[in-house]
């Protein structure tokens, strides 16, 4: 049986595991990410690596992470939340481990999961996934393969415009769908509606401490499972705009699925009901033409080291 490692890099944590041919994660180990030392996270992976390969034989390391990777799958070339600038991954941890290594951008890992063996595991060709976190991620595969673009940095789908002068994003655009279906959105909306209408957040509030600002994406979901009309608003319009995404990416993709995951996706049907709704109408002028559904991820938070783990088998 073939084993290799898979290791998720996040801003908080290092996720690695050691994944069999299926898909299944039989061992593990985490360790903090030291998000502001390079060169100290670089031996952090390096050693979550060394521990998992001596008690397993694997024959190859995938790394997901957080960034731009450039198309060799070497090099991270931009990391929004960890401090590296045209960094030789790759490299550095094969020399150290003596393993072969892959790297790739973590939602094109856990897209790539999904398609494998998660929530796409039935379509033999083409899935698009979005990733809805704090931000919005995302991971396309055509052709039975990753479209990773001439420069390795191609399925950045979070930053789509939807409206020209719309809100500021992170990335210096306006009006990108980030800004519009991301945890970040929901909690804005939600923050916005208790700012205005108090009265129908009176359960939003109360787990806020009645503090407006004091309120969070965790919160905005509990409210809405209670019943909360601001919570409940928050995701409709979310979602309406999740919907709207969708239907764009498959008027130019035409995949077979569309996988929603992230966190922001346990919400269930407070996000998908509207995003279904939204997607359709967007579409309704495509009659009886076949488009694809949409269904939530299935592998949750392994995905990203199950599917560089898979990379790496592929290589």
């Amino acid at each position: 049986m073939t084993l290799t490692i898979g290791v998720d890099i996040g801003g908080t944590k290092v996720a690695a595991g050691v994944v069999d041919p299926s898909g299944a994660v039989i061992a593990q180990a985490r360790r903090d990410t030291p998000a502001d030392d390079p060169a100290v996270l670089r031996d952090t992976i390096v050693e979550v690596v060394r521990e998992l390969s001596a008690a397993h034989e694997v024959e190859a390391v995938g790394i997901g992470a957080a960034g731009w990777i450039d198309q060799t799958r070497s090099v991270v070339l931009f990391a929004p939340n960890i401090a590296w600038r045209d960094e030789p991954l790759r490299e550095y941890v094969a020399a150290a481990t003596g393993l072969p290594v892959v790297v790739e951008n973590d939602a094109n890992a856990a897209a790539w999961a999904e398609f494998r063996y998660g929530a796409a595991r039935d379509a033999d060709d083409s899935m698009v996934m979005l990733t809805i976190g704090t931000g919005v991620g995302g991971g396309i595969v055509l052709g039975g393969g990753l479209v990773r673009g001439a420069h390795g940095i191609a399925a950045e789908l979070g930053h789509m415009s939807m409206i020209p002068a719309g809100q500021l994003c992170g990335c210096g655009r306006q009006g990108c769908l980030e800004q519009y279906a991301s945890g970040n959105a929901l909690v804005r909306f939600a923050q916005q509606g208790a700012k205005d209408e108090p009265q129908r957040a009176s359960g939003l509030l109360e787990l806020a401490g009645g503090e407006v600002s004091a309120i969070t994406g965790p919160m905005v979901t509990v409210a809405a499972h209670a019943g909360d009309e601001v919570a409940r608003e928050a995701f409709a319009t979310l979602g309406r705009w999740l919907g709207v995404g969708l239907a764009d990416l498959v008027q130019v993709l035409d995949p077979q699925v569309l996988v929603v995951g992230g966190g922001v996706v346990d919400a269930g049907d407070l996000l998908l009901a509207p995003a279904r709704a939204a997607y359709q109408e967007a579409l309704a002028q495509r009659g009886r033409s076949p488009i694809a559904p949409v269904v939530p991820a299935e592998l949750g938070n392994p995905a990203g080291m199950i599917g560089a783990a898979d990379l790496a088998r592929l290589r």
